[in-house]
């Protein structure tokens, strides 16, 4: 079965969106087949559809944290 690419060349990082570890992309290994060594997440294509939703969600859960921390004080 033949993947789909998502046509970003061969440079770039694959990038770990919960701890920001980051290491250059292998050329014919999708970032999304590795996973982080520090804390096992998997890691995404820095720029991609995924990595951009990811960080988005990741994101907003911090400022939902931040607010319910806020508003115990």
């Amino acid at each position: 079965m033949r993947r789909e690419g998502g046509g970003m060349g061969s440079r770039g990082f694959c990038v770990c969106v919960k701890c920001g570890y980051k290491k250059p992309h292998t050329h014919g290994v999708p970032c999304q087949d590795e996973r982080c060594p520090n804390c096992g997440s998997v890691l995404l294509r820095e720029g991609s559809y995924h990595y951009n939703q990811a960080k988005k969600a990741l994101e907003k859960k911090r400022n939902k944290n931040s607010d319910e921390k806020n508003n115990l004080n």
